[in-house]
C-alpha cells in the first residue's frame, strides 16, 4: 500500500460539501480485495484497534480493498478522538489498484494525522507488527484539543453558522471572520471588531476603572493604589478590616488575594501582585458571593455566581487526593478547550489551606468544605452557578453603565454582592472589577443551572435580523469563455454602483486595480477577495483545477454560470479522463447555489443543460438557437431564457421580453463573433438574476470592449499595415474551432496564424487543433516557448506538425524558436488585406510586444 498525493479539500469539493483530506492509495493486487486474499488482515486489525467498527463503507458490495479500510480507520481514530466527523468516501481511478480516499475532518491538521496514523496502523497489520492505538487516539485528542476553537469563540462560531453566516478562521488562534467584503465583522474570542482599544486599556487599569465607575454612580470598593509593601499594609490599616490585594493591571484572578487582615498576609500578597503589575490595588473587601454578569451592547445577557475551587471531605482521601478526583473530571481541562478547568494545588492552594488549618495531606472529615482559593476565578478550577434570571433591574442597570462607562460592547462585570436578588446599594455590594474579552464558558455550561445564548446575543449585537454578512457572488466554469464572462459580469456590476472583487486567469482584481497576476482562477485567490474589506460583490473564474486540489472557496453562490465543455480541456490530468468526469467537476458550483440563487447553463451544451437537475435554486438557460426545444420549453414554463435572435439577444420570462441589439454589444462585433454573443448572454442572465435594472445592463454592455485592456488576449483586434491582427488565448479544439468560425466572418486577401500548444494537453488535443487551422489558414506559424510542462524538446511542436499531415488549405509552415520571433515573422509576412490569427501564450508579454510593433510600423 503507497499513500500519496494528499490534499486538504477546505471548501465544498467534488465529493460532498465537508471538509477533507483526500489522498491516493495505490494497492497491491492482494490488497485490492483483502477479505479474499488476506484473511488474516480483518482480526490482525481488530486487535489493535477493536472500536473500529465496520470496515465496509454502507453501500459498497464490491471487493473490500484496503484502500476502503484506510478510509474507515481514519474516520474512526478521529470519532474516537473526539471529532464530530463522520463522512467517508473511497472511489477507484481508471487506473487498476489506484483508488481515491477522502475523508472528512473538523480541523485539518487532525486529520492529516489521522490519515497518516491510520496508514501506520493498517501497516502493522499487514505486517502482524504492534501498533499503540491508545497512544494513537491520545496524539489526536491532544492535537485537536490545542487547534480547535475554545467553548467561548465556538459558541459565537455556531451561533453565526446557525443564522447562515458564513465564517472563517483567520489565524490557528481565535480571530475569526464572520460574512464576506464589505459586510465582514471579526471577533478574537469575545472581543469584536467594534471592541474599543481604548475601553480595554480602561479595564485594563483597574485604579482607573474605579475612578470613571464612581462618577457614574457605580458602588465599588474603597482602596488606592500603592507602589511598595509598607504602603500597602498602610492603606489596609486605613481602610479598617479585610482587605483585597491585587494587580492594578491584571486578569484572569492571577495575583489577587481576598479577605486578608494581618501585616504578613498582606506584605505576602503584595509581592505576589507585584509579580504581575507595578503598582498594586488595596481595596476593601466587600464580603458576599462574587458574581460574574455579561453584558452585549446595552443589555444584560447572562449572569453566574462563581465559587472558588472547593473540595469536600470524605473521612478517608487526603486534600490532594480529593483535588486529583476532582481533576479527573473529563469536563475539566488544563486550558480553555473544555467547560471547567482543572483545580490548581500550587503555592497559592498550600498558602489557602494554611488559613484553614490544613496541609496537602490532610484528611479532612466528611462532609467539610475545604477551599483551595479565595478568590472564584474559573481559570484557576473555580465552578459556576447560573442565576440570570435572578439579577434584580436596577443590579442589570448598572453592569449594563459599568460597561458603557468603560467603553466596551462585550463587558463581564465583576459584583461581589450577598445576593443578585437586590440592588447593589441595598447590601453594600459593588463592582469590583470589569473585563474585556470575558469568558463566556461559565454561562455556556455552568456547573448548576442552565447554559444561556451568549454566543447568540453576540451574533445578534454584530448583525442585523436578516444580515447574513454575504456579498453577491458569482462563480464562472467552463472549457472556454470564462475570463471574458467573469469580466463582463464584474463590469456590469461596477455599472450598477457595486465594488467588484474579481479572479480570473490574468489575476486578482478590486475595482479596476489588479492586486494579484497570474492564473489566479482558484480558491486561494477566491478567498483573498472575500476577505477584502472594500468589496460589494464578487465574480470568481472558478477553474477544475483548484476545485481538485481544494475545493470552493465559499460556501455557496448567488449565480453560478457555466459557460460550455464542449469536448474538455486538460483530459487526462487528475483522474479527469472523458468528458463525463469533467462535467461532474464543473458541476460542483451548480450544486452549490443557494436556494435563491440561480444557476445559468449553455442550453446548446447537452452535459451543461443537464446540470439543471444538480442546482437547488432557479435556472436560466442561453443559446444561440431561438428555436433550440429547452428555451421554448424553460420559457413555456415561465422561466428565464436569454437567446439570440437575428440581430438581438432577447431576455424572456413567460410573454415579457427584453431586446438588446448586438450593434449596442462591441463584445460581439455586431454578432459577428458567435462565441462572444454566448458570453454576453451568460453575462447578461447573470446581471438579470442579481436583480440590475436594465439601463444598466444596457449600459454596461455599450460600454464593454474587448481590447487588450479590458479583457487581454480575448479577441483582440489590432490593424497593422492594413491587414487585421487578432491575438487570442485559444488553447484548446473548442476554443481554435471558434475562433475559426469568428474569423471566417472577417474579409482576408490571406490568413495566417501562431500558434504553440501546452504541454500538459493530451496528444490528440495537440493534433486536433492543427487539423482544424489546417483548413482555414494560408501560412501556419509554430513556436515552440513556455508551455512545455513536461514534454521533450521540440515535442510539442512535433504533434502540432503531425496535425497539419492532412491540411486542405495551408500551404506554408514554419517553425520557430521563441513566441515573440513567432509573432515577428507573421508580421513581417502580412500585406494590406490580410488577416493573421496569433494564439498567445505569454499572454501580457505577448501583448505588449506586439503593440510595440504596431506603435513603430
Amino acid at each position: 500500500m503507497d499513500v500519496s498525493r494528499i490534499r486538504a479539500l477546505r471548501g465544498p469539493n467534488l465529493w460532498s460539501r465537508n471538509t477533507a483530506i483526500e489522498s491516493i492509495v495505490t494497492c497491491s493486487d492482494a490488497e485490492c480485495a483483502v477479505d479474499e486474499h488476506l484473511p488474516e488482515f480483518e482480526a490482525r486489525l481488530r486487535a489493535r484497534f477493536p472500536q473500529i467498527g465496520r470496515l465496509r463503507p454502507e453501500g459498497h458490495h464490491g471487493a473490500l480493498s484496503i484502500a476502503h479500510v484506510l478510509q474507515a480507520v481514519a474516520l474512526g481514530l478521529q470519532a474516537h478522538a473526539g471529532c464530530p466527523v463522520a463522512f467517508g468516501r473511497t472511489a477507484p481511478t481508471v487506473e487498476p489498484g489506484v483508488f481515491q480516499v477522502v475523508v472528512e475532518y473538523s480541523e485539518e491538521e487532525v486529520g492529516r494525522r489521522a490519515v497518516e496514523l491510520a496508514t501506520q496502523l493498517l501497516e502493522a497489520a499487514l505486517a502482524d507488527a504492534p501498533f499503540d492505538v491508545a497512544a494513537a487516539l491520545a496524539n489526536l485528542r491532544e492535537l485537536d484539543e490545542d487547534l480547535r476553537l475554545g467553548p467561548s469563540t465556538a459558541s459565537i462560531v455556531n451561533a453565526a453558522l446557525a443564522r447562515n453566516i458564513p465564517y472563517r478562521r483567520l489565524t490557528q488562534g481565535s480571530m475569526v471572520q464572520f460574512g464576506w467584503g464589505s459586510r465582514q465583522r471579526r471577533i478574537q474570542a469575545a472581543e469584536t471588531d467594534a471592541t474599543s482599544a481604548i475601553g480595554e486599556s480602561i479595564a485594563q487599569d483597574k485604579d482607573l476603572t474605579k475612578m470613571l465607575l464612581e462618577a457614574a454612580g457605580v458602588p465599588v470598593p474603597l482602596g488606592r493604589s500603592v507602589r511598595d509593601p509598607d504602603a500597602a499594609w498602610e492603606a489596609a490599616r486605613e481602610l479598617g478590616g479585610p482587605v483585597v490585594v491585587k494587580p492594578r493591571d491584571g486578569s484572569q484572578g492571577r495575583g489577587v488575594a481576598v479577605n486578608i487582615r494581618t501585616r504578613e498576609q498582606v506584605l505576602a500578597a503584595y509581592e505576589a501582585a507585584a509579580q504581575i503589575s507595578a503598582e498594586v490595588i488595596v481595596e476593601r473587601y466587600i464580603p458576599g458571593h462574587d458574581f460574574r454578569l455579561l453584558v452585549v451592547g446595552d443589555q444584560l445577557v447572562a449572569a453566574a455566581r462563581r465559587d472558588p475551587p472547593q473540595v469536600t471531605g470524605d473521612g478517608r482521601h487526603s486534600i490532594r487526593q480529593l483535588v486529583e478526583q476532582v481533576n479527573a473530571d473529563p469536563l475539566r481541562g488544563d486550558g480553555h478547550a473544555t467547560s471547567l478547568t482543572k483545580i490548581r494545588f500550587d503555592d497559592i492552594a498550600l498558602a489557602t489551606l494554611a488559613t484553614q488549618g490544613y496541609h496537602a495531606d490532610s484528611v479532612p472529615p466528611a462532609g467539610a468544605l475545604v477551599a483551595l482559593r479565595h478568590n472564584a476565578n474559573l481559570s484557576t478550577g473555580g465552578s459556576a452557578t447560573d442565576v440570570t434570571d435572578e439579577v434584580h433591574p436596577d443590579l442589570a442597570a448598572r453592569a449594563v453603565t459599568a460597561a458603557r462607562m468603560v467603553g466596551l460592547d462585550i463587558c463581564g462585570v465583576d459584583v461581589v454582592a450577598e445576593t443578585v436578588h437586590l440592588p447593589l446599594e441595598e447590601q453594600h455590594g459593588g463592582v469590583v472589577e470589569v473585563n474585556a474579552a470575558p469568558g463566556l464558558r461559565m454561562h455556556l455550561a455552568p456547573s448548576f443551572g442552565k447554559g444561556r445564548p451568549v454566543g447568540e446575543a453576540i451574533i445578534a449585537s454584530m448583525f442585523a435580523d436578516g444580515d447574513d454578512g454575504r456579498i453577491p457572488v458569482v462563480a464562472v466554469a467552463g472549457t472556454n469563455g470564462k475570463t471574458t464572462t467573469v469580466r463582463l459580469t464584474a463590469h456590469l456590476l461596477a455599472c450598477a454602483g457595486r465594488r467588484v472583487g474579481m479572479t480570473n486567469s490574468d489575476g486578482v482584481y478590486v475595482g479596476a486595480r489588479r492586486i494579484d497576476s497570474g492564473d489566479c482562477s482558484g480558491p486561494r485567490s477566491a478567498r483573498r477577495i472575500l476577505a477584502h474589506p472594500g468589496v460589494d460583490a464578487a465574480v470568481f473564474e472558478t477553474a477544475r483545477g483548484g476545485i481538485l486540489r481544494e475545493g470552493l472557496a465559499f460556501d455557496r453562490c448567488d449565480v453560478a454560470i457555466v459557460t460550455n465543455l464542449g469536448m474538455g480541456d486538460h483530459l487526462g490530468l487528475g483522474y479527469i479522463s472523458t468528458v463525463e468526469d469533467l462535467a461532474v467537476v464543473k458541476r460542483v458550483i451548480v450544486q452549490y447555489v443557494h436556494a435563491g440563487g440561480t444557476a445559468v447553463l449553455n442550453a446548446a451544451d447537452p452535459m451543461v443543460a443537464a446540470m439543471a437537475a444538480a442546482c437547488p435554486g432557479k435556472v436560466a438557460y442561453f443559446s444561440n438557437d431561438p428555436a433550440h426545444p429547452l428555451i421554448a420549453t424553460h420559457r413555456a414554463q415561465g422561466h428565464r431564457v436569454v437567446y439570440r435572435d437575428g440581430p438581438a439577444i432577447i431576455a424572456a420570462q413567460g410573454a415579457a421580453e427584453v431586446a438588446i441589439a448586438l450593434a449596442d454589444i462591441p463584445l460581439t462585433r455586431g454578432g459577428t463573433i458567435a462565441f462572444q454573443v454566448d458570453n454576453a448572454m451568460a453575462a447578461i442572465a447573470a446581471a438579470w438574476s442579481l436583480e440590475l435594472d436594465w439601463d444598466t445592463i444596457r449600459r454596461g454592455l455599450a460600454g464593454f470592449v474587448s481590447d487588450a485592456r479590458t479583457a487581454p488576449g480575448r479577441f483582440n483586434v489590432f490593424e497593422y499595415r492594413g491587414a487585421t491582427v487578432i491575438a487570442d488565448y485559444g488553447h484548446n479544439p473548442d476554443a481554435i474551432a471558434a475562433l475559426v468560425q469568428a474569423v471566417d466572418a472577417l474579409p482576408a486577401a490571406r490568413r495566417s496564424v501562431v500558434i504553440s500548444g501546452a504541454g500538459d494537453r493530451r496528444d490528440e488535443d495537440l493534433r486536433r487543433q492543427t487539423e482544424i487551422l489546417g483548413d482555414a489558414f494560408d501560412d501556419v506559424l509554430l513556436y515552440q516557448d513556455q508551455c512545455q510542462r513536461g514534454r521533450a524538446d521540440g515535442e510539442v511542436v512535433a504533434l502540432l506538425r503531425e496535425g497539419l499531415a492532412q491540411a486542405r488549405r495551408t500551404r506554408h509552415i514554419e517553425e520557430i524558436h521563441g513566441e515573440f520571433h513567432a509573432i515577428d515573422s507573421a508580421l513581417a509576412r502580412l500585406a494590406a488585406g490580410d488577416l493573421c490569427l496569433i494564439l498567445v501564450d505569454q499572454v501580457e508579454a505577448a501583448l505588449q510586444h506586439l503593440a510595440s510593433r504596431i506603435a513603430t510600423a
